[in-house]
C-alpha cells in the first residue's frame, strides 16, 4: 500500500460510522438475536486458514468499528457458531460487513416506504459487501483467507443504485475499489442530510442536491 492509503481507509470507516450513527440506528427495528452462520475458517473442522484472530487484530485497529456496529443489528448479524476472540480476523470483517449492508438495505426501504427489499437484492448487498471490505482488510495487513478465495460474485444489475438507495449504494461503490486516486463520495448530497426523512424527502424531488 502507498503512503496514505491507510489515512484512506480510516476516513472511509469512518464514513460508514458517521452515516450509521447519523442515517441507520435511530431507524432500526430489528430486536431479534443474531442468526448462526457460517463458521469462520479458523473455526471449521479443517485445520482452519491459521489466520491472525480477530481478538489480536481487529481491538488494534480502526476496523474494529465494523465489529461493534454489527454487535448491535440483531438477526442482520450471521455469526460463526463459535464466534470468540479466535475467529479469523478476515472472517469477522466479512461478517461484521455483509450485517451493515443488509441492515442499511432494510432499513433503507422502510424508511423510504418501499416493499422489503427481494432476498436477491439484500444477498447481493451481504456478498459484495463482505467481500470488498474483507478485500481491502487484507490488502492492508498482509492477511490472507480461504473463505475470501471462495466468495460468491454477485451480479452487478442486483445491486441497488445510489439514486434509489443512496446510503447503501454508496456503501457498496466506495468500497469497490476505495484506494483509486479518483475515488470520493458518490452522493454528496447526504453530508447535508440530517436524518432519513431529508434523503427522502430529496429522492422525492429527483436526487437533487441541497
Amino acid at each position: 500500500m502507498k503512503p496514505g492509503d491507510a489515512v484512506t481507509i480510516h476516513q472511509l470507516l469512518g464514513r460508514i460510522a458517521y452515516f450509521h450513527t447519523l442515517f441507520i440506528e435511530p431507524a432500526l427495528t430489528s430486536s431479534e438475536q443474531p442468526k448462526a452462520g457460517e463458521a469462520c475458517c479458523n473455526h471449521k473442522d479443517t485445520a482452519g486458514c491459521g489466520q491472525p484472530d480477530a481478538g489480536t487484530v481487529l481491538a488494534s485497529t480502526a476496523w474494529a468499528v465494523l465489529d461493534e456496529i454489527a454487535t448491535t443489528l440483531g438477526e442482520h448479524l450471521r455469526l460463526c457458531p463459535d464466534s470468540n476472540h479466535q475467529c479469523c480476523a478476515t472472517c469477522r470483517i466479512a461478517i461484521s460487513g455483509a450485517a451493515i449492508a443488509q441492515a442499511w438495505a432494510v432499513t433503507e426501504h422502510r424508511s423510504y416506504g418501499l416493499p422489503l427489499p427481494a432476498d436477491t437484492l439484500v444477498r447481493a448487498c451481504r456478498t459484495t459487501a463482505a467481500t470488498r471490505l474483507a478485500l481491502v482488510f487484507t490488502q492492508q495487513h498482509g492477511a490472507s483467507c480461504g473463505a475470501l478465495a471462495q466468495a460468491e460474485t454477485p451480479d452487478a444489475d442486483l445491486l441497488p443504485h445510489s439514486g434509489d438507495l443512496p446510503l447503501t449504494g454508496e456503501l457498496l461503490a466506495l468500497w469497490q475499489d476505495p484506494l483509486a486516486a479518483t475515488r470520493s463520495p458518490i452522493v454528496s448530497w447526504l453530508n447535508h442530510c440530517t436524518d432519513l426523512n431529508d434523503i427522502h424527502c430529496v429522492l422525492q424531488q429527483g436526487g437533487t442536491a441541497k
